[in-house]
C-alpha cells in the first residue's frame, strides 16, 4: 500500500470486514453509519469506502452493491487492526478440562487438540507430532535373524522407533551384537549427528557398520520437517468450492512440508491469506498456526484452515491457546531440563490459562 490511513478510515476499513465476517453481505455506506452510529455522514463515508476500493483493500461485486474484502484488505485487517483477543474465560477451562481427562498420552493430546481446533473454527484442523530438532539417539538393539542379516532396533529421543536391516561382512552370535549394542548405547546416549560422525574411528569395523546406518536415519530424520499429522474437520471445509482445494494441503506431504518450511520460521502465531501468491490450494483460504513444544529441542505445529471469510480474532485466540497447552505438556511430560531426556513427571498445574 502506497499510503497509510487515517483512523476513521482503519475503522471503516476494519467495521466492514468485521460486518461481512459475520453476515458474508457487502456492506454499505448507510449500514455503516445506521448500524454502528458512526458520528460522519453517508457521504462521508461513500468517500472513504471509494478510497479503500481505489488502494485495493475493498471492491464492488457489482456497482449497485457495497463491498467486501480483498484478500489485501483481509491481510491489512489481521496485521494493523485485529488487537488482542482471548477465548473466553469458561471456553478456556473447558478445553484445559478436556486435557487434564487424558491419561500421559501424546497422540491422544493431539487428536483433541485437533478436534478443539476445528470444533472452536468451523474450519478443519492439524496438528503435526513434536519433533526433536535435532533428532538425537536414544537406544540401539541389535537383534540375529539369519546369516548375516541383523535387524537393527533403533529409538530416538521423543521415541520414535526405527528398524532396519544391517548385512554383515560375516556372521556374528548375538553375544556379540548384544556387546556392540551396549557398547553403543554407553557411548553414543543423546549424542546428534556431528557427534556420532567425530568418534566414527575410534571404533571396530561391526560398530562403524551399525553407526553409518545410524548416521543415515538421523539426518533422514532431520530433513523430514513433521512425521505423524492428525486432522480433523475435513468435512467443514469440503463444502465450499473455494476450501475444497486446501484439502489437498492435508493430504500432500510435499505440499504441507514446503508450507510449514516457509511459515514457521518465526514465534508467536501466523495467518497465511490466499496462499500469500505462492500456494494454489491456499488461494481462497486462511491458514492460521502457530508452534508448540520447546523450541529447537521438541516442538509441532498446530492449525486451523478455512475461507478467508473468517473471525479471525477467535481462530488466532484458539491456536494461541491450544499451542500454549500443548507446549505445556511437552515441557512437564516430555522434557527434563536436568538431564534433557524424555521422561514422564507429571505437573499439570503450572499450564497458565490464556487470559
Amino acid at each position: 500500500m502506497s499510503r497509510d490511513l487515517t483512523e476513521r478510515q482503519q475503522r471503516i476499513l476494519g467495521l466492514v470486514i468485521q460486518n461481512y465476517i459475520e453476515t458474508g453481505t457487502p456492506v454499505g455506506s448507510k449500514t455503516l453509519v445506521d448500524y454502528y452510529g458512526l458520528d460522519v455522514s453517508s457521504a462521508t463515508v461513500r468517500n472513504d469506502l471509494a478510497l479503500l476500493d481505489e488502494l485495493g483493500l475493498l471492491y464492488q461485486p457489482h456497482t449497485s452493491a457495497g463491498r467486501q474484502p480483498t484478500e489485501a484488505g483481509y491481510r491489512y485487517f489481521v496485521e494493523r487492526l485485529l488487537g488482542e483477543f482471548h477465548l473466553p474465560r469458561h471456553e478456556q477451562q473447558m478445553i484445559r478440562h478436556q486435557f487434564h481427562q487424558l491419561r500421559l498420552d501424546m497422540s491422544q493430546w493431539m487428536r483433541l487438540a485437533a478436534a478443539i481446533l476445528a470444533r472452536t473454527s468451523l474450519g478443519a484442523s492439524f496438528i503435526t507430532a513434536p519433533q526433536p530438532r535435532p533428532n538425537r539417539f536414544k537406544h540401539i538393539q541389535l537383534i540375529s535373524t539369519r546369516g548375516r542379516l541383523v535387524l537393527m532396533i533403533l529409538v530416538l529421543y521423543g521415541g520414535e522407533v526405527k528398524q532396519e536391516m544391517l548385512t554383515l561382512a560375516e556372521p556374528l552370535p548375538q553375544a556379540r551384537l548384544s556387546a556392540a549394542a551396549e557398547r553403543l548405547n554407553s557411548l553414543f546416549e543423546n549424542a546428534e549427528v556431528e557427534e556420532i560422525v567425530a568418534r566414527l574411528g575410534h571404533m571396530d569395523a561391526l560398530e562403524n557398520d551399525v553407526m553409518k546406518l545410524v548416521i543415515d536415519i538421523l539426518q533422514r530424520a532431520d530433513a523430514r520437517p513433521f512425521s505423524d499429522i492428525y486432522r480433523d474437520g475435513l468435512i467443514n471445509i469440503l463444502e465450499d468450492e473455494g476450501t475444497r482445494q486446501a484439502v489437498r494441503l492435508l493430504e500432500e506431504r510435499t505440499l504441507l512440508a514446503d508450507v510449514l518450511s516457509e511459515t514457521q520460521t518465526a514465534s508467536g502465531v501466523q495467518v497465511v491469506i490466499g496462499g500469500e501468491g505462492r500456494w494454489e490450494a491456499l488461494r481462497d483460504c486462511s491458514i492460521i498456526l502457530s508452534r508448540y513444544g520447546v523450541a529447537d529441542r521438541l516442538s509441532g505445529t498446530v492449525a486451523v484452515i478455512g475461507p478467508m471469510r473468517m473471525p479471525y480474532g477467535r481462530n488466532v485466540a484458539a491456536v494461541r491457546y491450544v499451542a500454549r497447552l500443548m507446549s505445556g505438556f511437552v515441557d512437564e511430560y516430555y522434557i527434563d531440563t536436568v538431564t534433557d531426556n524424555i521422561t514422564i513427571t507429571p505437573k499439570l498445574s503450572n499450564v497458565d490459562g490464556d487470559d
